[in-house]
């Protein structure tokens, strides 16, 4: 059995509310186990013997809009995946402020042009680092709520569905995925 984290974006900030013991119901439901949401984000740990993280991903969205005629995307990234994620940051030595730290969870791999071509908008001081599907955000002046470098920006930039967490979330999600 392997430990996966599925990430949706935008829920229970705008618009989109979900519940999160639904999200556990719907999760269950789906055949896997030791489900376990965290905050109310939209993040839920759970154990598969699925090895896809495409279909699994698919098929939490499937039901999210079957059940409760939600349409959210849902990203899906293994427990070793995680900890490679929370054993890589560039910025980890920056961690005095998790406000100011996140990374950013991409659907797929941008291409190379786009990341290329990537940069902070209006000159904010901003460090980033796109690896493989997850670009790694240092706020140098201020929290991601005061940026125009957004999940939105990132999204319409580099072409792909993103989905941010900060880093204490990051690190709590490799924590409940460890094997």
């Amino acid at each position: 059995m392997t430990r996966y984290v599925a990430l949706l974006r935008g829920v229970n900030v705008g618009t989109t509310r979900l519940a999160m013991a639904d999200l556990r119901r719907i999760v269950t439901d789906l055949g896997h186990e030791d489900v376990k949401t965290y905050l109310q984000s939209g993040n839920v740990a759970f154990g598969s013997t699925v090895r896809d993280a495409e279909k699994l991903a698919a098929g939490i969205a499937r039901a999210l809009t079957g059940e409760l005629a939600l349409t959210v995307p849902v990203l899906v990234r293994s427990g070793r995946e995680l900890a490679a994620i929370a054993g890589g940051n560039p910025y980890a030595d920056r961690e005095d402020d998790p406000t100011r730290l996140l990374v950013a969870f991409l659907a797929t791999a941008p291409k190379k042009s786009t990341v290329d071509a990537l940069a902070a908008p209006g000159g904010e001081n901003v460090s980033f680092t796109v690896t493989g599907r997850e670009v790694f955000l240092h706020y140098v002046d201020g929290g991601y709520g005061r940026s125009k470098f957004t999940n939105a920006y990132l999204e319409k930039k580099l072409g792909v569905v993103a989905t941010s967490r900060n880093w204490k979330s990051v690190r709590a999600l490799a924590e409940m995925t460890a094997s």
